[in-house]
């Protein structure tokens, strides 16, 4: 499969070839979906929890005698029943959100939204996408000459896929908003979901095949 290849001026300078493993893989939204979801749900971190009756201070001595004295018998102050008190059943922080995806469908939905965006001309690849400096005024003025961001905030709405060895692409894209750098081996489905426009170095092409091939 081939595609146009770009320079860092935005102009054609001919064409490269991309792995149809890789770009030429069917649509599979529910895939893509289920994949993403399941990221999500493994970021996510247990916050809410409420302290049970061992949890609360307090509530070590029997408040009155077992009997003799007319009222209902307790033992503790910190009982769910009493102002103060422990809660019964409440939510606790051990709770696991996590969701299992294995390595295939992870790496099928990836090829999907690569292949989709392709598709849909939101994929660029270029002859050599890098800085001489990381500084982030330098990647927005370039970025500029593909995306025209909107007046108020910098933000370019693209996912850049740098060459491995390139540094300063990643410490310029730090601060810029709706702008994320990764590197070939870190690609994951949110974030190629995430950005509309996707700029890729052509070297970062073969690491990504060889990086993410199924292995037989």
């Amino acid at each position: 499969m081939k595609t146009d290849l770009y320079n860092i001026r935005n102009e054609s300078v001919g064409s490269t070839e991309l792995p149809d493993e890789v770009f030429g893989i069917k649509w599979n939204p529910a895939l893509v979906k289920q994949v993403v979801l399941a990221q999500l749900a493994n970021k996510r971190r247990p916050w809410a929890h409420a302290k049970n009756r061992s949890e609360v201070r307090g509530g070590g001595r029997k408040p009155w005698r077992q009997k003799g004295t007319g009222r209902a018998r307790h033992g503790s102050t910190r009982s769910p029943l009493w102002v103060g008190g422990g809660k019964s059943h409440g939510p606790q922080k051990e709770r696991d959100y996590s969701e299992k995806v294995n390595k295939k469908m992870r790496r099928l939905a990836m090829f999907s939204i690569l292949s989709k965006k392709l598709k849909d001309k939101e994929v660029k690849v270029f002859d050599n996408f890098s800085i001489h400096a990381p500084k982030t005024k330098i990647l927005a003025s370039t970025l500029r000459l593909f995306i025209e961001p909107k007046k108020t905030k910098e933000r370019f709405d693209v996912l850049l896929i740098s060459n491995p060895e390139d540094k300063n692409l990643s410490r310029a894209g730090a601060n810029l908003q709706k702008t994320k750098v990764l590197t070939p081996t870190t690609l994951n489905p949110y974030d190629l979901m995430k950005y509309k426009n996707i700029f890729i170095d052509e070297k970062a092409i073969p690491v990504i095949a060889k990086h993410y091939a199924i292995k037989k």
